[in-house]
Order: structure tokens, then sequence, then C-alpha cells
């Protein structure tokens, strides 16, 4: 979906720019996104009867955004967290975008790259 709308583009564009640091905080955004337009999808295709979601799906969606954050990797793999090195974002943010956009079902209420929680 970012590839199509012409995110990626963009956001390699500005890549090539910035410190590795800022680099990695544009990359937890376009990742952000990434959960946030699943969690669209999710909301979309449940309306439009593609797929039923059965008891304890959402949930399970919500556990794996939460076992994919950078912070949860990081403390199984090191035991502490370098928050710089980020590159998809926590599991708090990773679990927000995603419940976001399930609960809105609109494209248009995900923009994290003017979130000012992630600036």
């Amino acid at each position: 979906v970012q590839k199509l709308l012409g995110i990626i583009d963009q956001v390699n564009q500005a890549r090539a720019r910035l410190s590795e640091k800022e680099a990695n905080k544009l990359n937890v955004k376009v990742e952000l996104q990434a959960d946030f337009f699943a969690g669209v999808w999710a909301y979309q295709a449940q309306k439009m009867n593609i797929i039923l979601l059965e008891p304890g799906d959402l949930e399970s969606a919500i556990s794996a955004t939460t076992a994919v954050g950078d912070d949860t990797l990081q403390k199984e793999a090191m035991g502490y967290t370098v928050p710089d090195s980020f590159t998809h974002g926590t599991a708090a943010q990773r679990t927000y975008w995603f419940r976001k956009g399930y609960e809105s079902g609109d494209i248009r209420q995900g923009d994290p790259f003017n979130d000012p929680d992630l600036n």
C-alpha cells in the first residue's frame, strides 16, 4: 500500500539525507503506518465479509504487534533497549497504531509522519 501511494519512494529520498539516528526514526514511522494500514485492512475486510474474525483473532494480532516491538526484541536478546536503534517501533507503539487502524477503518486517520508524539 505504501509503495502504491508513493510513500516508500518519498521516504527513501528523505532517508538518504538523514543521519542514521534520524533515518531510524523515519523508518519507525513507516513501520507504524504499515501497522495502521494492517488494522484498517482488518476492519474493512471484516466489514465487507471478506474475512470473518473469530473471537480471539484481534487479540492474536495485537499480541503479534507486541511480540515484534523493537523494545521487546532487544530486551529478549540483550537484556536492555537502545531506543535510537529502533527501526520498527516499540510494542506499545505498534499496538497503538494497529488498534487505531482497526478502530477507525479509515486510511486517512493514521499519519505517524505528522504525529507530534513521534517527533
